[in-house]
């Protein structure tokens, strides 16, 4: 016999998403396994209801097909019991807090286990200082050929005098008293569900096990303070706009116990006059005149390498398009360069001689 979801939710056909949320929402914590009293099977029946009532696809396909559609199971897209469990308790799987087939498990059972504490042990985090990110302007043939920039900027650094550590010069570190060396702390938070056990990393030693017997009278410490600091920083060539350069544990200093975050140095790239580049590829355009489109000649053209000749052979069309191969900008990746592609338009005169008209006449009865 098919299986009729909303009954199992008890709610109408007709019923809005939020409706349907608040009807498993409350089935949901009367039936947890974790629940004294709590019903796994149950839980189970109104979360396959739910898996496929709370997504709008699954939903009309069930309204078309009932329960033995594609889906029918409630955990397509690879989900599994196990998962969905650690999901609701903020376990493991790479799925706390998040969504979870169409489903926002944080938002339906974050306050059920204090905000996916859940009753597992959380593994003891190191703090991260913040990325930071600073813009530099380049000049056309810096991005190009690559350049060495100083960044200076004003952030959280870890302090010059303990070096972060938070402990004045010279002083010894005892057994935080507040964990007993542990890092951690056991916390017990009252939910609808009963006392549940969370272990959380120690907020005064920040996870070490140990603290200073002496704070840092520069930094009173927290191990960081607020200064300038100058990089140095190496601009590869070949760098595009937009592009950033990653210097990693150059960001923001987490204080003691912690990790600096990132620092990304993003360019932006000053146009130049006479070069175009798309990709790792140079356009110019050189202007010639009708008897040099005729006859050929060779003319200097501008390069990123400098002046150099190019070659016009006899009858060169207006628009002609010549590859200079290897006179692009490099490869950022690998080896070898773009290449450099001359457009010749051929300038026509909108007055001439007499003499320059005759030839032109004369010209024009022999082709």
């Amino acid at each position: 016999m098919a299986k009729d979801y909303y009954k199992i939710l008890g709610v109408e056909k007709n019923a809005s998403s939020d409706e349907i949320k608040k009807a498993f929402r409350k089935l949901a914590h009367k039936h947890h396994p974790d629940k004294q009293g709590g019903d796994e099977a149950k839980f189970k029946e109104i979360n396959e209801a739910f898996q496929v009532l709370g997504d709008e696809t699954k939903r009309k396909q069930y309204d078309q097909f009932g329960a033995d559609f594609a889906q029918q199971g409630g955990f397509g897209g690879g989900m599994n019991w196990e998962d969905f469990m650690n999901a609701t308790r903020g376990g493991g799987g790479g799925f706390q807090g998040g969504d979870f087939g169409g489903i926002d498990l944080g938002d339906l059972f974050g306050d059920m286990f204090g905000f996916g504490g859940g009753r597992r042990t959380q593994s003891r985090r190191q703090r991260r200082g913040n990325d930071v990110q600073v813009d530099v302007e380049l000049e056309f043939r810096e991005a190009v050929f690559g350049v060495e920039k100083d960044i200076t900027l004003t952030k959280n650094n870890a302090c010059d005098v303990c070096s972060g550590s938070g402990a004045e010069p010279g002083s010894q570190t005892k057994t935080c008293g507040d964990c007993n060396g542990q890092g951690q702390v056991r916390h017990v938070q009252q939910t609808i569900l009963g006392a549940m056990q969370q272990v959380i990393t120690c907020s005064t030693c920040q996870g070490l096990g140990t603290v200073p017997e002496k704070m840092c009278k520069h930094c009173g410490g927290d191990g960081i303070v607020r200064s300038q600091a100058t990089y140095k920083v190496k601009i590869p060539a070949g760098i595009s706009e937009g592009e950033a350069i990653r210097l990693t544990g150059k960001g923001e200093a987490a204080g003691t116990g912690g990790v600096s975050g990132d620092l990304f140095v993003r360019v932006h790239v000053r146009a130049e006059k006479g070069f175009e580049r798309d990709g790792d590829d140079i356009y110019t355009e050189i202007h010639i005149t009708y008897p040099q489109a005729v006859l050929g000649d060779k003319v200097e053209i501008a390069t990123l390498e400098g002046a150099k000749k190019l070659v016009i052979p006899e009858g060169t069309q207006s628009h002609q398009q010549f590859k200079l191969k290897g006179l692009g900008v490099p490869h950022l990746h690998h080896g070898g360069q773009g290449d450099q592609y001359v457009k010749v338009i051929v300038d026509v005169p909108k007055k001439i001689s007499r003499k320059g008209r005759k030839m032109l006449e004369e010209l024009q009865n022999e082709l």
